[in-house]
C-alpha cells in the first residue's frame, strides 16, 4: 500500500466556520490551520481540545483570525505544544492580527482567555520557510517533506504541500488564480496528479465579476457618498485584505485628483505597513521590479493616513471621509463604535468588503439590511476614583500578603523536609524546633522555628551532614585570567529573529504602535462599563466581494487541472460542498470526500511504495 493518510476535520466542514483539520501522514499528525472567530467562544475548540496533546506539527497558511486565531489558546489552555510552520509574512501579520484583536478585547471587557504574552509564547517557535523551500522533518516525521507555496488571498498565504515516499498531499484553502495588486496568483496550477488534494468549496456557487469593473463600481459608490457630504466607513481585517483595498484606493485617489481623506485605524496600522514594505519580495513582480529600479514602494501610502485611536477622527466631526477600520465582524474595534455612531445618518455608508462571521453585528447586516433597528452594546475602559480606587488597592494588598505567607509557609516546608527528615530519622537527639524553642537569650538573629542540633551531639558517619550550597568552579585558567570561549556570548540566529517578534513592553523592535503600548502599559486601575443600546440604522449598506478567493468556475477548472487521485472537500456552506461534490464526481474519475466534523476518512492511496537499496561491490586490479 501507499502513504497512510487520514483526514478528520475538528472545524469548517459543511459550514463557514474557522478553519481546522487534523492530517495523519503516516501516524504523524499534522494540525492545518488552527481558526476561531471573532466570539472566540472555548467551545467550539472542543475537537481540538480532544487532539491537542497529539499534535506534531502545524501548518499555518493565512494571518487571519479564521486561520490563525485559536493558537495562542491552544498553547496556553489545550497543551498544543508541536512546533509551527508558516512563511514570514504570515508569522509577522498574524501577530499583529492577534494584537489588534486582543487589545480591541481588553478595551471593552476584562478578555483573559489569552494575553500578548501568549501571544509571543505560542508564536516563539514558529519556524519560518520560503516559497518552494523544501523541509525535512526528523525524529517521528523522518522522511515527510513540507514546502509552502504561493496561494494568493493574502500575504504570505500559503498552499502545503505535504511528500513521503513520492506521494504528495497538497492542503490548498483560499487559494487565488487572478493576480492582483500587491499578490501573484496561485502557483496550485503547477501541481499534477497529487496522490491527495485538500480543498475548500467556499466559493463553489459564487461567480465573479470583470476585477476592473468591480473595482470602479468600489471607487464610484465611495466617490458618490463622499460629494453628497457622507462618510464611509469599510469593516476590514488587521493586515490581510485590507492591503489590497489601500492600494485600489491610492491609485483612483491619484488618478481622480481626490482630496477626501482616507483613514486607516486599528491598533497596529503603523506597524502593520511597516513590516508590509519590507516584504516586497512576496509581492507580485511588478512591484519587486518598480522597487528594483526605481526605488518606489508601493506602500509609502501618499493618501491613507494611518491612525491607532479615534481622536484625529472626532476632530473631524461630520466631514466626508473614509474610514478603514477592523474588526470587520463589527463584533469589538474601533469598527463597532463608528458604525454605532455613523449608523443614524442616511449620508453615510458602510461597505463591507467580506462576508460576515456567522453570529456577528456584520452578517445580520447583510443578510437583513436597512431600514432597522438593532441592539448593541457600547462598553469603554476606564479607571477607578474614589472608594472604587481605595477597595482595589485594599484587595490588592491583601492578596499580596495571602501570597507572601503562601510563599513563606511553602519554603519552612521545603527546609524541614529537606534538612530535617534525614536527621530525625538516624538519631533521636535531634529536636524538632515545632516543640523545642530557642531560650530568647540565644539572640535576636534567631527568630522563627528552625531545626536545633543539641550542642556537643555528632552526628553518625551514615548520616548527611546541613551544608550550604557548594558548587565547584571548573573552569580553565591561564596567565591572564578565565580562559572563555567567544561562541557563548554569540548571539545566534534563530535568537535574533525572536528578538524582533512582536510582543509589548520588553524593548523589542517595533512590536507595537506607540500608542497601544502605552494603552497596554498603563497599570492604572481600571474597570469597564457597559450599556446596551438600540440603533436605529439607516445609513445605506453595501458589500462587495474583495475576499481575494478564487470562484466556483475557476475552482472547478483548477480541480480539473490538477487532477487529484483523491479530493477532499472542506470548508463551505453544505449547498456549495454537495454541489462542488456532484460536479468533480460527474465530470472525473477520481474520488470525491467530504467528511463531517470530527468524522475521519481514510484516503490512503491505491499506489505502493518499495524502497530499493543497491550496494556496489568494487574491484581493485593490479597490473
Amino acid at each position: 500500500m501507499g502513504t497512510s493518510v487520514q483526514i478528520t476535520p475538528l472545524s469548517g466542514a459543511y459550514g463557514e466556520g474557522p478553519l481546522c483539520y487534523l492530517l495523519a501522514v503516516d501516524g504523524f499528525r499534522f494540525l492545518l490551520d488552527c481558526g476561531w472567530t471573532d466570539l472566540c467562544d472555548p467551545s467550539h475548540l472542543q475537537p481540538l481540545a480532544r487532539v491537542a496533546t497529539t499534535i506534531d506539527a502545524v501548518l499555518l497558511s493565512h494571518p487571519d483570525v479564521m486561520h490563525l486565531g485559536a493558537l495562542p489558546y491552544a498553547v496556553k489552555h489545550l497543551g498544543l505544544s508541536a512546533p509551527v510552520y508558516a512563511t514570514e509574512p504570515v508569522f509577522r501579520l498574524g501577530i499583529l492580527t492577534l494584537y489588534d484583536y486582543s487589545l480591541s478585547r481588553w478595551q471593552v471587557s476584562d478578555f483573559d482567555l489569552f494575553t500578548l504574552d501568549d501571544i509571543d509564547a505560542a508564536f516563539q517557535n514558529v519556524v519560518r520557510l520560503k516559497y518552494s523551500q523544501n523541509h525535512l522533518l526528523n525524529d517521528k516525521g523522518e522522511g515527510i517533506v513540507i514546502a509552502p507555496h504561493v496561494a494568493g488571498h493574502d500575504l504570505g498565504g500559503t498552499v502545503w504541500k505535504i511528500t513521503k515516499d513520492g506521494e504528495d498531499v497538497v492542503y490548498a484553502v483560499d487559494f487565488n488564480h487572478r493576480k492582483e495588486r500587491h499578490l501573484n496568483g496561485t502557483a496550485l496550477g503547477s501541481f499534477v496528479r497529487p496522490a491527495v488534494l485538500i480543498t475548500d468549496a467556499y466559493n463553489a456557487l459564487n461567480n465573479h465579476v470583470y476585477k476592473r469593473q468591480q473595482d470602479q463600481d468600489f471607487i464610484d459608490a465611495l466617490v458618490k457618498v463622499l460629494t453628497s457630504g457622507g462618510s464611509v466607513l469599510l469593516p476590514v481585517d488587521t493586515a490581510g485584505r485590507v492591503l489590497e483595498i489601500l492600494l485600489i484606493l491610492e491609485q483612483y485617489w491619484t488618478q481622480r485628483h481626490l482630496v477626501y481623506p482616507i483613514y486607516f485605524l486599528t491598533n497596529v496600522s503603523t506597524s502593520t505597513v511597516d513590516y508590509v514594505k519590507s516584504f516586497l519580495e512576496w509581492m507580485n513582480d511588478s512591484i519587486s521590479k518598480s522597487f528594483e529600479h526605481t526605488r518606489d514602494n508601493a506602500f509609502l501610502l501618499k493618501y491613507v493616513t494611518l491612525i491607532i485611536n479615534k481622536d484625529e477622527l472626532e476632530r473631524l466631526g461630520d466631514a466626508p471621509k473614509v474610514v478603514l477600520a477592523s474588526m470587520a465582524s463589527l463584533e469589538v474595534g474601533f469598527s463597532h463604535d463608528i458604525f454605532v455612531e455613523m449608523a443614524n445618518e442616511a449620508k453615510n455608508l458602510v461597505l463591507f468588503t467580506e462576508k460576515g462571521q456567522f453570529g456577528t453585528l456584520a452578517r445580520m447586516l447583510q443578510v437583513d439590511p436597512p431600514p432597522k433597528a438593532v441592539k448593541v452594546t457600547m462598553s469603554k475602559r476606564i479607571p477607578l476614583v474614589g472608594d472604587e480606587l481605595k477597595a482595589y488597592e485594599e484587595e490588592q494588598e491583601r492578596i499580596k500578603k495571602d501570597e507572601a505567607l503562601k510563599a513563606s509557609l511553602s519554603k519552612k516546608e521545603e527546609m524541614k523536609a529537606s534538612l530535617g527528615s534525614n536527621l530525625k530519622a538516624s538519631d533521636p537527639m535531634v529536636t524538632d524546633a515545632s516543640t523545642s524553642r530557642k531560650p530568647s537569650n540565644a539572640g535576636s538573629y534567631l527568630v522563627g522555628n528552625v531545626d536545633i542540633l543539641i550542642d556537643g551531639f555528632v552526628p553518625p558517619s551514615t548520616s548527611v551532614a546541613p551544608m550550604f550550597p557548594f558548587f565547584e568552579n571548573t573552569s580553565e585558567w591561564d596567565d591572564f585570567g578565565e580562559v572563555i570561549n567567544p561562541d557563548d556570548y554569540m548571539m545566534k540566529p534563530d535568537e535574533m529573529d525572536n528578538i524582533s517578534m512582536l510582543g509589548a513592553g520588553d524593548g523589542m523592535e517595533s512590536k507595537l504602535d506607540e500608542g497601544s503600548a502605552r494603552l497596554l502599559l498603563d497599570s492604572k486601575p481600571s474597570k469597564v462599563i457597559s450599556n446596551e443600546m438600540t440603533v436605529q440604522v439607516k445609513c445605506s449598506l453595501a458589500y462587495m466581494d474583495f475576499e481575494g478567493r478564487s470562484d466556483g468556475r475557476s475552482v472547478k477548472s483548477v480541480i480539473a487541472h490538477v487532477a487529484p487521485l483523491k479530493l477532499v472537500l472542506i470548508h463551505g456552506s453544505a449547498e456549495a460542498t454537495e454541489h462542488l461534490k456532484m460536479h468533480c464526481s460527474k465530470n472525473s474519475d477520481l474520488h470525491v470526500y467530504a467528511p463531517q466534523i470530527e468524522e475521519t476518512i481514510d484516503v490512503t492511496s491505491d499506489l505502493c511504495a518499495y524502497k530499493v537499496c543497491i550496494s556496489f561491490m568494487l574491484t581493485a586490479y593490479s597490473l
